[in-house]
C-alpha cells in the first residue's frame, strides 16, 4: 500500500522538475539570444564607423526594409573613407611635382 502512495506521488514532483528545467532552459536562451544581439549591434556600428559613417547607421541593420537598403547604398556608394584617401594621395603627389 505504501509502493502505491508512493507511486502517486511521482508524477507530481517529475511535473515540478520539468517545468522547472523549461523555465531554465527558456532563460538561457533568451539570454545567450541576448549576448548575440549585442554582439551583433557592436560589430554593426563599429563596421559602419570604419567606413567613415557615423557608427548609428550600424542600427539601421536591424530594421527590415533599411537594412536591405543601407547594404545596397554602402556597397556602391563612395565611402567617406576613400573621399579622405583619395584626397591625401593628390595631396601628396602635389608634393613631389
Amino acid at each position: 500500500m505504501a509502493f502505491l502512495k508512493g507511486s502517486r506521488m511521482e508524477p507530481q514532483v517529475s511535473a515540478q522538475y520539468a517545468s522547472i528545467f523549461v523555465l531554465a532552459m527558456t532563460a538561457f536562451a533568451v539570454f545567450v539570444a541576448l549576448i548575440v544581439l549585442a554582439i551583433t549591434i557592436l560589430v554593426c556600428c563599429k563596421i559602419t564607423a570604419k567606413m567613415g559613417y557615423s557608427w548609428a547607421l550600424g542600427l539601421l541593420m536591424f530594421v527590415p526594409i533599411a537594412n536591405i537598403i543601407l547594404l545596397l547604398y554602402l556597397a556602391f556608394a563612395d565611402w567617406p573613407m576613400h573621399k579622405e584617401l583619395r584626397q591625401l594621395r593628390q595631396r601628396c603627389g602635389e608634393l613631389r611635382v
